[in-house]
């Protein structure tokens, strides 16, 4: 597989609604009064109108009306989980015989003519004199920065990468969320005169005492770190990857041909094992098999992608953990692994415990090892900052977002756990707005 055959596989998977295609879908919207989809948004678009202007020929109005509510709007057209959130709350689905409205790709059709045509939704508000820094640049501090920003605070964002937009534009396959989509957001928040270092890691570029100092409150919308350690033999091996460096690497950096033909093992079931198991499989591999200690059932991926991964072609293996990386001159060459059972009282998400079976130990070839379960938690930062945490969850007021210290605040990966539903870009970007309003009353209060 050539390199330009390689890059044609991270083009997006999903194609776009022709124009007549989109008006046809939005005339289909009964335009509901008190309309469920509305409520199963987190961030409460209001669905209904922007498909009604999309009929009648506005889009700008309609990229304006999904924007005005979320800020990554054009990005959660791609990633939201919409069969379980808008579409899945869709009247139509109730009627036989007919099929949820496609919100989602309604939602991209506007928002794509937006980018498509330069144009900004946005306008900033009176300043009020205030100054907010936000650590960060993910859906959660993006959101928040817009809202501030429009709101007459004076915003700047921290960022310890290259490029703002933190997930969405690191984190999440191309194929699915090109990069140019979440810096067209980052665009439209920077042109209300939002200030971006990226490029700047707090807690060693820039203390948090120097923002506290320099600052009327900040937002900490710093997300979660890299994959932790398996904790088995092998890990040193070359061809033992971090899923999370993997899928970023493919966004970055130019596509080589080193899976090709390989046998590529992704441990773990959540969004970011699918990611890196269908990347896997567009860089030629081989073979790609994930591999989770749970059933189908437990895996935290959402339904969608795990449809698509198996349409790429990537195996699921059940109730199996990885014991042993095995190698041979300093490369990976194979996996050891031992067949789980789940027993034992549930834990916080209602799932039980998987235990080894003893006796049950087998091994698999393969060339690569990926590393997707889950990601660590940045607690030398949030001590840092001396908020009191969980286990690395930084706890905070409900409805308010507000830490232990009163002028600090934080909002996405960063307060999500110790039981709760993983957060969705969408929560992200729903938290980061409602922050934005609490950080508001505080400082005009």
């Amino acid at each position: 597989m050539s390199i330009s055959q390689l890059q044609e596989q991270f083009r997006e998977a999903v194609p776009a609604l022709k124009p007549k295609e989109a008006i046809d879908e939005a005339n289909r919207c009964l335009y509901c009064y008190d309309a469920p989809c509305i409520k199963a948004c987190p961030t409460s678009i209001d669905i209904p109108s922007f498909i009604k202007k999309i009929a009648t020929g506005n889009l700008l109005g309609s990229a304006r009306t999904i924007m005005e509510a979320n800020p990554v709007g054009a990005s959660c057209a791609r990633v939201c989980p919409t069969e379980e959130l808008c579409e899945g709350a869709c009247v139509l689905n109730h009627d036989s015989g007919s099929r949820a409205i496609m919100i989602g790709l309604l939602q991209r059709h506007a928002t794509d003519w937006a980018m498509q045509n330069n144009v900004s939704l946005f306008t900033r508000g009176t300043a009020t004199g205030n100054r907010v820094a936000i650590v960060g640049s993910g859906p959660a501090g993006l959101s928040a920065a817009r809202e501030l920003a429009r709101m007459g605070h004076q915003v700047t964002v921290y960022e310890a990468k290259e490029k703002a937009g933190g997930l969405n534009t690191y984190g999440i396959v191309s194929f699915r969320l090109p990069q140019d989509v979440s810096l067209w957001e980052v665009e439209q928040v920077a042109s209300l005169g939002v200030q971006f270092c990226t490029g700047v890691k707090v807690g060693v570029d820039v203390q948090p005492d120097e923002l506290l100092a320099q600052y009327d409150a900040v937002l900490l919308a710093c997300g979660m770190g890299q994959v932790p350690s398996l904790g088995i033999e092998g890990e040193e091996l070359e061809g033992v990857l971090d899923a999370i460096s993997f899928v970023e690497e493919t966004k970055t950096k130019p596509l080589d041909e080193r899976m090709v033909g390989k046998k590529v093992a992704v441990i773990g079931a959540g969004n970011t094992a699918i990611d890196a198991a269908t990347c896997s499989v567009r860089l030629g591999a081989a073979q790609v098999q994930i591999l989770y200690r749970r059933t189908a059932k437990e895996m935290t991926c959402y339904p969608f992608e795990y449809e698509f991964a198996k349409q790429d072609g990537v195996e699921f293996r059940w109730l199996v953990a990885p014991t042993r990386i095995l190698g041979e001159n300093g490369r990976v060459t194979g996996l050891e692994l031992v067949r789980m059972e789940l027993a034992g009282e549930p834990d916080a998400k209602g799932r039980k415990k998987p235990v080894p079976i003893p006796g049950s130990e087998f091994s698999i070839e393969v060339d690569y090892v990926v590393k997707a379960i889950g990601q660590s938690r940045l607690v030398p930062l949030i001590e840092s900052f001396g908020l009191a945490h969980r286990h690395g969850v930084v706890q905070v007021e409900d409805g308010t977002f507000q830490t232990s210290n009163p002028r600090v605040f934080a909002a996405g990966d960063v307060v999500f756990g110790g039981g709760k539903t993983d957060a969705m870009v969408v929560d992200a970007a729903n938290q980061g707005k409602r922050a934005a309003q609490a950080i508001h009353q505080v400082l005009v209060g």
